[in-house]
């Protein structure tokens, strides 16, 4: 994270049960003692994380008026993943499924992206290195905690590793609004990648050129296009309907 401050519960909890070791404080808001919020704090304090109380406006300070639930995490940075470490989470696996965001620089986007991802059990969202959001604490908020499990894999040459992938017999499926088939028309199963683009300019022209394949989502009301975050979880749980049919 390029920031080390991560809001509300979801995202704390799901730190604390990944990576304990990254965090290093925690500030709670004064007098809330409520169900959702106890049990986070009691294991936080067996494993000695100090807990700080505060005011709101304190609280409210520290969190540079995000929405905070109440608690806030200070976190050592997570380990940044890159091409090696895609190769590791792919060995041995019959039917991986990817998602590559190509200029989603949103940080709110990202977050839905991320939870969308892990949602859909994806094993990893490759992005590249420029020309993408980080993963702030913004996004780690939007992300319910996915953003601290979902491996993000930040590559120097987006399309180099488009192709290293496919000689590897992953399928890229791009999402372009020229695709002359819709979602619906393809076949979403074996080793995948899900390739989205950028709100407004859409994928880069390499990356689409790479793409094995480009689909649409069929628009059947007056609005053009749809938030990156709201297409990928379409095309995300079309794949995943598609690779739960029985042969």
């Amino acid at each position: 994270m390029s920031n080390n401050m991560i809001y509300g519960i979801h995202a704390i909890k799901a730190v604390l049960e990944n990576d304990p070791a990254r965090i290093i404080e925690v500030f709670v808001l004064k007098g809330r003692q409520d169900d959702r919020l106890l049990p986070l704090l009691n294991e936080l304090q067996q494993i000695g994380i100090s807990i700080q109380q505060m005011g709101r406006k304190a609280l409210d300070d520290k969190s540079k008026g995000a929405s905070h639930q109440g608690v806030i995490a200070r976190v050592k940075a997570a380990k940044q993943l890159n091409e090696t470490d895609l190769d590791e989470l792919l060995e041995g696996q019959q039917a991986p499924l990817l998602l590559v965001l190509d200029g989603v620089t949103d940080p709110h986007n990202l977050g839905a992206c991320l939870r969308n991802a892990d949602a859909a059990g994806v094993t990893a969202v490759i992005v590249p290195k420029d020309r993408s959001a980080q993963v702030t604490a913004t996004a780690s908020k939007v992300a319910c905690g996915a953003a601290e499990v979902m491996p993000l894999i930040r590559v120097t040459n987006l399309a180099r590793t488009m192709r290293h992938l496919q000689e590897q017999g992953v399928w890229f499926v791009g999402t372009a609004g020229e695709a002359t088939h819709d979602l619906y028309q393809s076949k979403l199963q074996g080793p995948l990648a899900i390739v989205m683009g950028a709100e407004g300019d859409g994928m880069r022209r390499l990356t689409k050129e790479t793409c094995d394949e480009l689909i649409s989502i069929p628009m059947a009301g007056s609005v053009s296009s749809l938030n990156v975050s709201v297409a990928t979880g379409i095309c995300l749980f079309e794949a995943v309907r598609q690779r739960q049919v029985k042969a």
